[in-house]
Protein backbone atom coordinates (compact mmCIF):
# COMPACT_ATOMS: atom_id res chain seq x y z
CA UNK A 1 0.00 0.00 0.00
CA UNK A 2 2.90 2.04 0.99
CA UNK A 3 4.49 1.55 -2.30
CA UNK A 4 1.26 2.60 -4.39
CA UNK A 5 1.11 5.91 -2.41
CA UNK A 6 4.21 6.91 -3.37
CA UNK A 7 3.82 6.22 -6.82
CA UNK A 8 0.37 8.33 -6.73
CA UNK A 9 2.23 10.86 -4.52
CA UNK A 10 4.75 11.42 -7.88
CA UNK A 11 2.15 11.88 -9.97
CA UNK A 12 -0.27 13.92 -8.30
CA UNK A 13 0.59 16.50 -5.65
CA UNK A 14 -2.44 18.60 -5.41
CA UNK A 15 -4.28 18.24 -2.25
CA UNK A 16 -7.62 17.42 -2.89
CA UNK A 17 -10.23 15.55 -1.15
CA UNK A 18 -9.24 12.87 -2.78
CA UNK A 19 -5.65 12.68 -1.81
CA UNK A 20 -5.91 14.05 1.39
CA UNK A 21 -8.25 10.80 2.55
CA UNK A 22 -5.88 8.84 0.56
CA UNK A 23 -2.94 10.63 3.14
CA UNK A 24 -4.76 9.60 5.77
CA UNK A 25 -5.57 5.99 5.01
CA UNK A 26 -1.71 5.59 4.49
CA UNK A 27 -0.19 7.36 7.97
CA UNK A 28 -3.47 5.17 9.79
CA UNK A 29 -2.01 1.73 7.96
CA UNK A 30 1.74 3.07 8.80
CA UNK A 31 0.81 3.66 12.25
CA UNK A 32 -1.73 0.29 12.89
CA UNK A 33 1.61 -1.43 11.57
CA UNK A 34 4.02 0.10 13.49
CA UNK A 35 1.86 0.15 17.40
CA UNK A 36 -0.46 -3.18 17.32
CA UNK A 37 2.77 -4.81 18.10
CA UNK A 38 4.03 -2.84 21.36
CA UNK A 39 0.28 -2.83 21.76
CA UNK A 40 -0.25 -6.58 22.42
CA UNK A 41 0.78 -7.37 25.67
CA UNK A 42 -2.28 -4.86 26.99
CA UNK A 43 -4.44 -6.28 24.42
CA UNK A 44 -3.82 -10.08 25.51
CA UNK A 45 -4.10 -9.14 29.42
CA UNK A 46 -7.36 -7.23 28.79
CA UNK A 47 -8.90 -10.17 27.35
CA UNK A 48 -7.38 -12.96 29.81
CA UNK A 49 -9.17 -10.33 32.66
CA UNK A 50 -12.56 -10.28 30.97
CA UNK A 51 -12.16 -13.98 31.12
CA UNK A 52 -11.22 -13.72 34.93
CA UNK A 53 -13.99 -11.66 36.12
CA UNK A 54 -16.71 -12.98 33.61
CA UNK A 55 -17.82 -9.85 32.67
CA UNK A 56 -18.38 -11.07 29.32
CA UNK A 57 -20.15 -13.54 27.45
CA UNK A 58 -17.17 -12.83 24.82
CA UNK A 59 -14.06 -11.83 25.95
CA UNK A 60 -12.74 -11.54 21.91
CA UNK A 61 -15.80 -9.00 20.68
CA UNK A 62 -14.93 -7.20 23.73
CA UNK A 63 -11.47 -7.26 23.38
CA UNK A 64 -11.89 -6.36 19.50
CA UNK A 65 -13.42 -2.71 20.84
CA UNK A 66 -10.73 -2.46 22.95
CA UNK A 67 -8.82 -2.78 20.15
CA UNK A 68 -10.80 -0.81 17.71
CA UNK A 69 -10.76 2.14 20.45
CA UNK A 70 -6.59 1.82 20.51
CA UNK A 71 -7.04 2.55 16.77
CA UNK A 72 -9.22 5.06 16.50
CA UNK A 73 -7.02 7.20 18.81
CA UNK A 74 -4.39 6.59 16.07
CA UNK A 75 -6.81 7.64 13.75
CA UNK A 76 -6.86 11.37 15.24
CA UNK A 77 -2.98 11.31 15.31
CA UNK A 78 -2.87 10.43 11.72
CA UNK A 79 -5.65 13.39 11.03
CA UNK A 80 -2.85 15.38 12.64
CA UNK A 81 -0.30 14.15 10.85
CA UNK A 82 -1.73 14.65 7.42
CA UNK A 83 -2.42 17.84 8.29
CA UNK A 84 1.08 18.65 9.01
CA UNK A 85 2.32 17.00 6.23
CA UNK A 86 0.27 19.41 4.26
CA UNK A 87 1.85 22.58 5.60
CA UNK A 88 5.21 21.34 5.25
CA UNK A 89 4.38 20.83 1.64
CA UNK A 90 2.98 23.88 0.85
CA UNK A 91 5.96 25.58 2.61
CA UNK A 92 8.26 23.49 0.26
CA UNK A 93 10.15 21.51 3.00
CA UNK A 94 8.90 18.24 1.69
CA UNK A 95 10.31 16.00 -1.08
CA UNK A 96 8.25 13.74 -3.07
CA UNK A 97 9.09 11.38 -0.88
CA UNK A 98 7.87 12.99 2.69
CA UNK A 99 11.20 13.13 3.44
CA UNK A 100 12.42 17.07 5.19
CA UNK A 101 14.66 19.27 2.07
CA UNK A 102 15.66 22.00 4.64
CA UNK A 103 18.62 21.20 7.36
CA UNK A 104 16.86 23.29 9.93
CA UNK A 105 14.03 21.47 10.14
CA UNK A 106 15.29 17.95 10.14
CA UNK A 107 17.80 19.20 12.80
CA UNK A 108 15.57 20.58 14.75
CA UNK A 109 13.23 17.83 14.97
CA UNK A 110 16.35 15.37 15.93
CA UNK A 111 17.16 17.52 18.79
CA UNK A 112 13.13 18.52 19.92
CA UNK A 113 12.20 14.73 19.91
CA UNK A 114 15.18 14.30 21.63
CA UNK A 115 14.44 17.03 24.01
CA UNK A 116 11.35 15.20 24.53
CA UNK A 117 12.74 11.84 25.20
CA UNK A 118 13.41 13.20 28.89
CA UNK A 119 10.44 15.08 29.79
CA UNK A 120 8.26 13.62 33.09
CA UNK A 121 5.07 13.84 30.48
CA UNK A 122 7.23 11.07 28.25
CA UNK A 123 8.16 9.06 30.91
CA UNK A 124 4.82 9.06 32.31
CA UNK A 125 2.97 7.92 29.30
CA UNK A 126 5.93 5.11 28.80
CA UNK A 127 5.36 3.96 32.12
CA UNK A 128 1.67 3.40 31.60
CA UNK A 129 2.27 1.57 28.27
CA UNK A 130 5.19 -0.21 29.86
CA UNK A 131 2.60 -1.59 33.02
CA UNK A 132 -0.50 -2.81 31.10
CA UNK A 133 -1.49 -5.17 34.44
CA UNK A 134 -1.51 -1.74 36.53
CA UNK A 135 -3.07 0.12 33.68
CA UNK A 136 -5.82 -2.24 33.45
CA UNK A 137 -6.11 -2.52 36.92
CA UNK A 138 -6.67 1.03 38.02
CA UNK A 139 -8.67 1.92 34.70
CA UNK A 140 -10.86 -0.87 34.52
CA UNK A 141 -14.42 -0.15 32.89
CA UNK A 142 -17.19 -3.34 32.24
CA UNK A 143 -19.00 -3.71 28.81
CA UNK A 144 -18.40 -2.26 25.53
CA UNK A 145 -18.68 0.86 26.38
CA UNK A 146 -15.79 0.63 29.22
CA UNK A 147 -13.75 -1.10 26.71
CA UNK A 148 -14.08 1.27 24.08
CA UNK A 149 -12.77 4.22 26.61
CA UNK A 150 -9.79 2.17 27.89
CA UNK A 151 -8.95 1.73 24.88
CA UNK A 152 -9.26 5.24 23.96
CA UNK A 153 -6.96 6.26 27.28
CA UNK A 154 -4.35 3.61 26.28
CA UNK A 155 -4.09 4.95 22.85
CA UNK A 156 -3.74 8.76 24.09
CA UNK A 157 -0.99 7.33 26.45
CA UNK A 158 0.44 5.65 23.83
CA UNK A 159 0.41 8.43 21.59
CA UNK A 160 1.90 10.60 24.14
CA UNK A 161 4.76 8.65 24.17
CA UNK A 162 5.79 7.91 20.95
CA UNK A 163 3.96 11.29 18.98
CA UNK A 164 7.72 12.90 18.22
CA UNK A 165 9.54 9.67 17.13
CA UNK A 166 6.87 9.28 14.96
CA UNK A 167 6.99 12.86 14.07
CA UNK A 168 10.85 12.17 12.62
CA UNK A 169 9.51 10.12 9.66
CA UNK A 170 9.41 13.48 8.21
CA UNK A 171 12.97 13.73 8.92
CA UNK A 172 13.73 9.99 7.69
CA UNK A 173 11.00 9.81 4.86
CA UNK A 174 7.43 8.74 5.39
CA UNK A 175 7.91 6.16 2.39
CA UNK A 176 11.08 5.37 3.75
CA UNK A 177 10.41 1.61 4.72
CA UNK A 178 14.08 0.86 6.28
CA UNK A 179 12.90 4.27 8.74
CA UNK A 180 9.70 2.98 9.46
CA UNK A 181 10.99 0.05 10.77
CA UNK A 182 13.60 1.35 12.80
CA UNK A 183 11.64 3.62 14.60
CA UNK A 184 8.72 0.91 15.12
CA UNK A 185 11.49 -1.70 16.44
CA UNK A 186 12.97 0.62 18.92
CA UNK A 187 8.95 1.87 20.47
CA UNK A 188 8.83 -1.96 20.49
CA UNK A 189 12.00 -2.47 22.60
CA UNK A 190 11.35 0.86 24.48
CA UNK A 191 7.65 -0.69 25.66
CA UNK A 192 8.69 -4.09 26.24
CA UNK A 193 12.39 -4.91 27.17
CA UNK A 194 13.32 -4.51 31.53
CA UNK A 195 15.54 -1.56 30.12
CA UNK A 196 13.26 0.59 28.50
CA UNK A 197 13.43 3.56 30.27
CA UNK A 198 16.95 3.77 30.22
CA UNK A 199 17.28 2.96 26.58
CA UNK A 200 14.57 6.25 25.85
CA UNK A 201 17.41 8.16 27.77
CA UNK A 202 20.57 7.10 25.61
CA UNK A 203 18.32 6.93 22.06
CA UNK A 204 17.50 10.88 23.55
CA UNK A 205 20.93 11.85 24.19
CA UNK A 206 21.95 10.29 20.44
CA UNK A 207 19.42 12.53 18.97
CA UNK A 208 19.97 15.71 20.36
CA UNK A 209 23.82 15.05 19.49
CA UNK A 210 22.26 14.39 15.90
CA UNK A 211 20.40 17.14 16.02
CA UNK A 212 23.24 19.81 17.17
CA UNK A 213 25.68 18.35 14.16
CA UNK A 214 22.82 18.77 11.43
CA UNK A 215 22.04 22.30 12.67
CA UNK A 216 25.95 23.28 13.08
CA UNK A 217 26.28 21.68 9.48
CA UNK A 218 28.80 18.82 10.37
CA UNK A 219 26.26 16.35 10.26
CA UNK A 220 23.40 15.34 7.16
Amino acid sequence: MLAGAGMDLMTRAVWDPRYAGLMFVMWWTMMIAMMLPSATPMILIFVKMNRNRGEAKAPYAVTAVFASAYLVAWAGFSIAAVAMQWVLEATGLLSSMMKSTDRTLGGALLLVAGIYQFTPFKHTCLRHCRSPLSFILSRWRGGPAGAFRMGVEHGVFCIGCCWFLMALLFFGGVMNLYWIAGLALFVLVEKTVPAGHWLANVVGVGLIIWGILILAGVAR
